[in-house]
């Protein structure tokens, strides 16, 4: 692993919260309880990432089984590749962003322009005649609001906790996308079902707009000073390429799990095509598999630092049981076996994610974290719009389990590549502490 230095302190990390109460000791209550002002914005946390799964499954799966009659893979996958381009295209925008605006007013006027967005768009189809190029750039508009406020949420924890609890944050962070996959796989589609894509997109509008009151509500620490301004610290931005060039064991593990993604972002394709032409199901089974996908990522990104192992080594073996769980419906198409397999996936997934992220909270200067965040979030996301669009196109020319064995065949040499990465990766470097303990 890289030997880059570990952040500097938080100023005034040895001070406590001033929410916390007095005479009390505040680590016998979860992070989220004991903190108010993160315990608020984790919660605009996964009240925006719900709404926008929420929204991709429920159009999804709108397109699917009611707006598109042929080419519904392609169609689909179009739609995926939509929602994955702002991450990727506005990365050197959002680092900026980051960088130089206080992260509290970055993160509220995410949330507010996403909920206005989804309001607009429910009054639209309230009225009827919606188009489906209108849904596609609404995808868009939430994709981009996303694309901002998931970095900078990563990047204002410092600012949020004391630096003993970076890892438990980072992990309630995590443990956000696996709460938005659940809940937006159990309501996605069910509304699209019964309230049509009007529905979906005023539920969205709630849930982003009370994202944006959450965030408006909490305090957020300055670096520089401690003090409470939600301002961010003032430090030097270097260039995006310096920084991971300066981290090559960090940018290596990048791009095993770049190519890692190419297989495993494709199930938000393959779900609704499986459902629809395999199980013969409606959105009550997409529900299921979605559902099982996410309660499996939110016990792995709560039970990621407790994997044994080396991050490298852990993340090899993760992956490889990822790719047999993946591959496993393409052989046995009953729902329990899918449901299953899926759940085995998603705790794969996130306990990989906690493990890595927290590491690289410990790895990264507090200087480039900006920029690292936004350039982890594209290297990782420029395989997916390829991902939705290859295999959104293959599934109107091939079935579904057949998509499915590619996804877990695909894995396999991610696997490989991260084992040996491992076995060449200094051991002090690796083993970097991600319990919480320097």
């Amino acid at each position: 692993m890289s030997t880059a230095p570990a952040p500097a302190p938080v100023a005034g990390a040895a001070e406590s919260q001033p929410d916390a109460p007095k005479g009390t000791d505040r680590r016998r209550a979860p992070l989220v309880l004991r903190n108010r002002a993160f315990g608020a914005v984790w919660l605009g946390q996964v009240l925006t990432q719900a709404a926008v799964r929420m929204f991709q499954v429920g159009v999804s799966w709108w397109i699917v089984a009611y707006a598109v009659p042929e080419a519904r893979g392609l169609a689909s996958g179009l739609f995926m590749a939509v929602c994955t381009l702002p991450a990727v295209a506005l990365a050197p925008v959002v680092a900026g962003a980051v960088a130089r605006c206080a992260h509290r007013s970055v993160l509220r006027t995410a949330a507010a322009v996403a909920g206005v967005t989804s309001a607009a768009l429910a009054v639209w189809a309230y009225g009827g005649g919606l188009p489906l190029t209108t849904v596609y750039a609404a995808g868009l508009a939430l994709a981009t609001c996303q694309a901002f406020f998931d970095p900078c949420l990563t990047t204002s924890v410092p600012e949020l906790v004391d630096d003993a609890d970076i890892e438990s944050a980072t992990g309630f962070e995590l443990s956000t996308q696996s709460l938005a996959g659940l809940v937006g796989a159990l309501l996605g589609a069910l509304t699209v079902d019964r309230a049509g894509v009007a529905g979906l997109a005023a539920g969205c509008a709630a849930a982003y707009l009370g994202a944006a009151v959450l965030v408006a509500s909490a305090r957020f620490r300055s670096l520089a000073t401690g003090d409470a301004d939600g301002g961010a610290a003032p430090a030097e931005r270097r260039p995006l390429r310096r920084i991971l060039a300066d981290l090559p064991s960090v940018r290596r593990i990048l791009i095993c799990f770049t190519a890692a993604n190419l297989f495993t972002a494709a199930v938000f394709v393959v779900i609704p095509l499986y459902t629809r032409s395999v199980l013969f199901g409606g959105g009550a089974t997409v529900a299921l598999l979605e559902a099982s996908l996410g309660t499996g990522a939110l016990v792995g990104a709560f039970t990621g630092t407790r994997v044994p192992g080396r991050p490298t080594v852990a993340g090899a073996w993760c992956l490889t049981l990822m790719a047999l769980a993946l591959a496993l419906p393409g052989l046995f198409a009953q729902r329990p076996v899918v449901a299953g397999c899926l759940a085995v996936a998603g705790w794969c997934a996130g306990a990989v994610s906690v493990r890595f992220v927290a590491l690289f909270q410990r790895m990264v200067p507090t200087a480039d974290k900006p920029g690292f965040f936004a350039v982890m979030q594209a290297v990782l996301g420029a395989s997916l719009p390829v991902a939705s669009l290859v295999f959104g196109s293959a599934g109107d020319f091939l079935s579904p389990q057949t998509l499915c064995l590619a996804q877990g065949i695909g894995l396999l040499p991610a696997a490989c590549a991260l084992a040996l990465l491992g076995s060449r990766t200094p051991e002090a470097a690796s083993a970097e502490p991600v319990g919480g303990e320097r």
